[in-house]
C-alpha cells in the first residue's frame, strides 16, 4: 500500500489546528493512502513537518484513535487499527465537474492496451519470455560491487551526467568492443533506465504526429506501442525466417525502422548481410535512422555472432540500443543507447527532462563488474545455463508432439516460437484460458501481429515459450501440462 508521510500539502498550513489534522488523516485512511497494520508518522515527526506543537498532533491521534482507526502504544508509532481489516472504508469522493481533459497523447494511451507482464503470478508453470530465474542472479558478487559503489563518498551529492556515469560509458565502450565489434566514443553512450527508455527517447525525438516509422511484423509490442504515441503511422514490413524482408521497403516513405536484426523477435531469424545492407541504403535515400535493438544477442546457441548494423554503417544512421535485462535482471533498469555524435546534445537533453540521470549506484555496480571480468563471466555462465534449458525444452516439445507442431527461432535467445499443426488460430483463447486453469501459462504470439488476424503463419496457433526463468524439472513438466491440455481440446 502506497502511503504518505503525513496529511497532503493541501491541508498543510501555519496554524493548524488537532481537528484539521484529525479530519486529514481520517480522510486518507478512509481512501486507502494508509492501509490497514500501516504505520503513521511519529507526534513529534508530524508535528514538525507541520508547524504544530506536538500536543496538538497527539489530540487528533487519540481522536482516531478513540474512534478505532488507529491503535496506539507506548513507544511506538501509531498503527491503522487491524480492526478494520475486511471492513470496507468509503469516504465521499469529490466531486467532478466537466469532462476529463487530456493531450493528444494522453487520449492515444487511453485506448492503448496495457502489457501486464508485472502482474502476480500464481501460475505452477508459465512460460513467460523476458523474466530470468533468480537463482541465475549473481547475488554475492553484486552486492560487493554495490558495497564498493556505496563506499565511493562523493565530493558533493548533487544530480550527475544526464548521460550516466563516466566510468560506465568507459567499460561499455570496451566491452561493446569485445562483445559486439561496435566502435564508438564514450561520450556517445547515453545510459537508459532500461532499453524502453530508449526507445522512448528516440520515439519523442524522431517522429512527429503523421510521420511513419517502419517496424517488423511480428514484433515486440511494447516498442511498436511507444513510437505510436507520438502520433505516427507504423508500416509493418514482414518477417520470415532471415527477419526483416527488407525488399518490401521499396517505395516506402518513413522517419525511422525499427529492427532486431540479430534475433529478430520474436520470430527469432537473423538478418543476412545483403539484407542489412539494404536496409542501411534504403535509410540514406530516406534520410531515415535505424533503432538496431540488440536485446538478447549474448545468447547464441547454434550460431556464430553476425556483425550489428552499427559496425557496418559510417552515415550516422543507426542508433544502437542494449540493455542488461536479459544478462542480470530487468529489475536493475540498465540499459544504453549508442547515438551518432550529432545527436548527443539533444538526447542529453531530453534525458535530463525526463529524470535528471538513472540512478548512480547501480551503473557504478555495473561499471565495477564490467572492469573486474565478472560481467563476461556471468554472462558465458548463464549462457551455459540457458543452453541446458533451450535443450531441455527442445526435447520435451519433440517428445511429446513429434510432427504436430513447427519450432522457430530456438538457435539463440532465451525463447522459441512453436506453430501448432493442427490447431487452427481459432483455437487460441480455449487453449490460453485451459491451460490457464490448469496452472500453466501460455503466451500466444498473435498479439505481436500488426493485425492480429495477420499475415504469414498467424492462421494456426503459434506460441512464443520463454525458458530462462524455469528449471529443467519445470520445463519438462510445463511441456507435460501442454500436451495434456491440447489433447483435452
Amino acid at each position: 500500500m502506497v502511503q504518505s508521510p503525513g496529511p497532503s500539502a493541501s491541508t498543510r498550513s501555519h496554524g493548524m489546528g488537532a481537528r484539521q489534522i484529525y479530519e486529514a488523516l481520517r480522510e486518507q485512511i478512509l481512501r486507502g493512502v494508509y492501509g490497514t497494520g500501516s504505520q503513521l508518522p511519529s507526534s513529534r515527526g508530524l508535528a514538525e513537518e507541520l508547524g504544530v506543537s506536538r500536543t496538538t498532533v497527539t489530540v487528533a491521534y487519540e481522536q482516531l484513535a478513540a474512534e478505532g482507526f488507529i491503535d496506539i502504544r507506548q513507544g511506538a508509532r501509531p498503527r491503522v487499527a487491524s480492526s478494520l481489516l475486511g471492513h470496507e472504508l468509503t469516504a465521499n469522493p469529490p466531486k467532478r465537474f466537466g469532462p476529463v481533459h487530456l493531450s493528444s497523447y494522453g487520449e492515444r494511451l487511453r485506448g492503448t492496451p496495457r502489457w501486464p507482464d508485472y502482474l502476480p503470478n500464481t501460475l505452477k508453470v508459465d512460460f513467460r519470455y523476458g523474466v530470468l530465474a533468480p537463482s541465475d542472479f549473481p547475488a554475492s558478487v553484486w552486492k560487493r560491487a554495490m558495497n564498493a559503489a556505496m563506499a565511493q563518498r562523493p565530493a558533493r551529492l548533487a544530480y550527475d551526467d544526464p548521460c550516466g556515469s563516466s566510468r560506465l560509458r568507459q567499460a561499455l565502450q570496451g566491452y561493446l568492443w569485445r562483445a559486439r565489434t561496435v566502435r564508438c566514443d564514450p561520450e556517445q553512450i547515453v545510459i537508459v533506465n532500461g532499453s524502453q527508455q530508449g526507445l522512448d527517447l528516440c520515439a519523442r525525438l524522431l517522429l512527429d504526429p503523421g510521420d511513419s516509422f517502419v517496424i517488423e511484423d511480428p514484433c515486440y509490442r511494447m516498442a511498436r506501442q511507444v513510437f505510436a504515441s507520438t502520433g505516427a503511422t507504423p508500416v509493418p514490413v514482414e518477417v520470415d525466417d532471415h527477419g526483416m524482408q527488407t525488399e518490401q521497403l521499396a517505395g516506402v516513405a518513413a522517419r525511422l525502422a525499427y529492427v532486431t536484426p540479430s534475433h529478430q523477435f520474436p520470430l527469432g531469424g537473423v538478418m543476412p548481410i545483403p539484407r542489412r545492407h539494404q536496409l542501411l541504403e534504403w535509410a540514406r535515400e530516406q534520410g531515415a535512422y535505424v533503432i538496431e535493438d540488440d536485446y538478447d544477442s549474448e545468447y547464441r546457441y547454434d550460431i556464430s555472432p553476425v556483425p550489428p548494423l552499427h559496425s557496418l554503417e559510417d552515415h550516422g544512421a543507426v542508433i544502437y540500443l542494449g540493455t542488461i535485462s536479459k544478462t542480470l535482471s530487468p529489475m536493475l533498469r540498465i540499459g544504453y543507447l549508442v547515438v551518432p555524435a550529432e545527436f548527443l546534445q539533444v538526447f542529453e537533453t531530453a534525458k535530463q527532462l525526463a529524470d535528471r540521470h538513472s540512478p548512480m549506484a547501480g551503473q557504478e555496480s555495473l561499471a565495477s563488474l564490467i572492469e573486474s571480468g565478472g560481467y563476461e563471466s556471468h554472462v558465458r555462465r548463464v549462457r551455459r545455463i540457458n543452453g541446458e534449458r533451450r535443450e531441455a525444452l527442445l526435447t520435451a516439445l519433440k517428445r511429446s508432439f513429434q510432427g504436430r507442431i513447427a519450432v522457430q527461432g530456438a538457435e539463440a535467445g532465451l525463447h522459441v516460437v512453436i506453430w501448432f499443426n493442427d490447431l487452427p488460430r481459432s483455437r487460441e483463447t480455449a487453449l490460453v484460458e485451459a491451460a490457464q486453469y490448469a496452472g500453466l501459462g501460455l503466451h500466444p504470439i498473435s498479439p505481436l501481429y500488426h493485425r492480429q488476424s495477420g499475415a504469414g503463419e498467424a492462421d494456426r496457433v503459434g506460441l512464443v515459450m520463454g525458458y530462462s526463468a524455469l528449471s529443467i524439472r519445470q520445463i519438462e513438466k510445463g511441456v507435460e501440462m501442454l500436451r495434456d491440455v491440447v489433447a483435452r481440446l
